[in-house]
């Protein structure tokens, strides 16, 4: 029996996928106060075959880079997705100093490269052999684990103070129709670590009751963040928080990567774990076939399958 039907989910046949990185596209608004350049390198995965598919805008977690997440961009891009993924300028391969004055911004530059990417889809399409003309530019999800979670609320509503200005402003982009948001931060005011508050000021105040659009959230109930106070709740908030029209993955045993998400043996890895990685890739992917109309049935087997608190890897719920 394999890792897939253990879980006791079903799943369409994958097809094989072409890859193709970097595409460098301009992106001055990346560029320091000197005038250094750093533009936008971004991965473009894909099936091979099909048209009119949807998109997947992912953003990685903080130090990450365009090559993480395979098991979930290989899994969403054999099975019908195009996927898209930048290197934001927090990766620890840009290696911006500690004193870089981006620093402070990176949660709004990152939001910026996802709206360079979608200006650039004619670009990003004719960079990968046979794919122009196959992608459904009006079917857009975002997704993101951790930093990159929050990056892709934001493309819905999600309103995060400034902590330069002290204003929230809405940088949602109504090309983004749903989100998939994993381990991601909840929360901030007075739940805030001493560390979270001074090394990432950008989680003091998140506001998701501005989340209109459908959205699904993924946590782990062993993710102990050194950022929170309260514990591997603090993730469930992007959808305790937010309107209806979400759903919850509660990860059994899950700590931040899910069971191993980041990467194939991963280093970083905090949980290893096949049945967690194979249960966060089949019901992400029946949600992005859910939520882009591509098909219903693995989403309700999955909600039917996932109900309560009988199944030993996780549970699903919605409201």
């Amino acid at each position: 029996m394999t890792m897939y039907e253990a879980t006791g989910l079903t799943g369409p046949a994958s097809t094989p996928t072409v890859s193709v990185k970097p595409v460098v596209l301009p992106a001055p608004q990346r560029s320091d106060q000197s005038d250094h350049r750093e533009d936008l390198p971004v991965r473009v995965t894909a099936p091979l075959t099909g048209t009119d598919l949807p998109l997947v805008l992912f953003a990685h977690g903080f130090g990450s880079h365009l090559d993480g997440y395979a098991p979930l961009v290989d899994h969403w891009a054999s099975h019908g997705f195009v996927v898209v993924q930048a290197t934001h300028l927090d990766s620890q391969r840009l290696g911006l100093a500690a004193d870089d004055p981006r620093r402070p911004h990176l949660w709004r530059h990152r939001v910026r490269d996802m709206t360079r990417i979608l200006d650039a889809l004619g670009t990003l399409e004719a960079s990968v052999p046979g794919l122009a003309g196959r992608v459904d530019r009006g079917r857009v999800v975002a997704a993101g684990h951790s930093f990159g979670g929050q990056t892709a609320g934001i493309l819905v509503g999600l309103r995060v103070t400034d902590p330069a200005t002290g204003t929230a402003e809405d940088l949602s982009d109504p090309r983004v129709t749903a989100s998939i948001q994993l381990a991601t931060a909840g929360r901030g005011g007075d739940e805030l670590t001493p560390f979270a508050r001074e090394n990432l000021p950008w989680l003091r105040d998140q506001d998701f009751s501005r989340i209109t659009a459908p959205g699904l959230v993924v946590a782990g109930d062993e993710d102990e963040l050194p950022l929170s106070t309260r514990g591997p709740s603090w993730t469930t908030d992007p959808y305790t928080l937010a309107g209806g029209g979400k759903s919850l993955l509660t990860v059994r045993g899950g700590r931040h990567f899910l069971g191993g998400i980041s990467g194939y043996e991963a280093a970083e890895t905090t949980d290893e774990s096949p049945g967690r990685v194979a249960l966060v890739q089949q019901v992400t992917l029946a949600y992005l076939r859910q939520v882009t109309g591509v098909d219903r049935a693995d989403w309700e087997r999955a909600r039917t399958v996932l109900a309560g608190d009988t199944h030993p890897l996780g549970r699903l719920e919605s409201k």
